[in-house]
């Protein structure tokens, strides 16, 4: 096959690879939060109610402006609090501590356990 024919092919497949990777880096804010202890859920929170609270002794979670974060962690590496305030997308997780927050979007709420 022609080197030009290979460029093709390859520049067809980056614009397909990106047209369908762009839906995942769209994040919506979120509304509401899902903590999760050892793999149980600890408590369902929303973003629109500014609150600090501990989870199991080990990192404290505050939130704030419609964000939330991991405001402090006697994990070793810190990680968790390297995120700082997040409003959605991807996960925040403390492996060490087996804490994870999970953002839910306005039609995955049923309702809000405080």
């Amino acid at each position: 096959m022609k080197t030009k024919y290979w460029l093709i092919g390859f520049a067809l497949l980056a614009v397909i690879c990106l047209a369908f990777s762009i839906p995942l880096f769209k994040t919506e804010p979120a509304s509401t939060a899902e903590v999760y202890s050892d793999g149980k859920l600890v408590k369902t929170v929303s973003l629109h109610m500014d609150q600090a609270f501990s989870v199991a002794g080990h990192n404290t979670i505050t939130v704030k402006d419609g964000t939330i974060a991991v405001t402090d962690a006697d994990c070793p590496d810190g990680y968790c609090m390297k995120r700082g305030f997040c409003s959605g997308g991807a996960d925040i997780v403390c492996l060490p501590n087996r804490l994870v927050i999970h953002f839910l979007a306005e039609s995955e709420v049923d309702g809000v356990v405080g």
